[in-house]
């Protein structure tokens, strides 16, 4: 990470360990593109970041881990005044965890883990006895990926562009289509076949990649349910619990 910069290109202040890094980032600091030879693990003790690579953008809250495979292209962003702690694992270790890039739930000991391997000075043992505990938790989670898949097809790169632009826009998959050049039915086969997911699938990942941007920036759940396109808090909360597995709130308290 020593080609991470902040947005006015001083550098970011950093820790680090063997086989391991604290990163600090301001709001919105941003990685240059790169790879590694080894993969990595990507955790937010606060804040939140944002993995981007080819197979889209994956977020990471406090309750995830990403995985980054080893060459893998990718970049970082923070979200809010981000802790990033990144952990790099041998081959024999990645071996456990799939060869593409994952989301997983952060159980407590995992969590403690990745704090414990980031935070301090460790002899090689028992270094490489918690990377083994840790591989083990992430190997036994569940994926838990709150990912933006990005659109390969024109058509949907265009309307992906309006959501981002206006992720409260609640204009019908048809509507938006004419700006594309595609009818309804052909925009949800593009994103069936594409992405896995229908319209509605795909813009409420969208407002909530959205939603946990703004929740970072220190937004309150109110303004952030209207700005991403919910007519009231109830339904945000139900939609946001359901996708990131905590309530606004909690997650909000989970950053400070």
């Amino acid at each position: 990470m020593a080609d991470s910069t902040r947005p006015d290109g001083r550098p970011l202040e950093s820790e680090l360990f063997p086989s391991a890094g604290a990163h600090r980032w301001v709001s919105g600091g941003t990685s240059a593109v790169h790879t590694h030879d080894e993969g990595h693990l990507v955790y937010a003790a606060r804040g939140v970041i944002s993995v981007h690579t080819d197979h889209g953008t994956s977020i990471v809250p406090a309750n995830r881990v990403a995985w980054t495979p080893a060459h893998a292209t990718h970049h970082h962003r923070a979200h809010g005044e981000t802790d990033m702690r990144i952990v790099f694992l041998t081959a024999g270790l990645a071996r456990r965890i799939p060869d593409r890039p994952a989301v997983f739930l952060a159980s407590g000991l995992a969590r403690e883990v990745l704090l414990a391997l980031t935070s301090r000075q460790l002899d090689t043992g028992a270094r490489r006895r918690l990377e083994h505990v840790l591989v083990g938790e992430l190997h036994e989670a569940a994926e838990q990926p709150l990912q933006l898949p990005e659109p390969r097809d024109d058509r949907l790169r265009t309307i992906a562009k309006l959501l981002h632009e206006n992720p409260a826009d609640n204009t019908p998959l048809a509507e938006l289509g004419r700006a594309a050049g595609a009818g309804a039915r052909t925009l949800s086969r593009l994103l069936r076949d594409e992405l896995g997911m229908t319209f509605y699938e795909w813009r409420t990942q969208l407002r909530i990649y959205h939603a946990l941007v703004l929740l970072a920036a220190g937004h309150d759940t109110t303004y952030v349910a209207h700005a991403c396109g919910w007519a009231n808090p109830s339904g945000f909360i139900a939609a946001f619990a359901a996708i990131v597995g905590t309530t606004p709130g909690r997650h909000r308290a989970e950053q400070s």
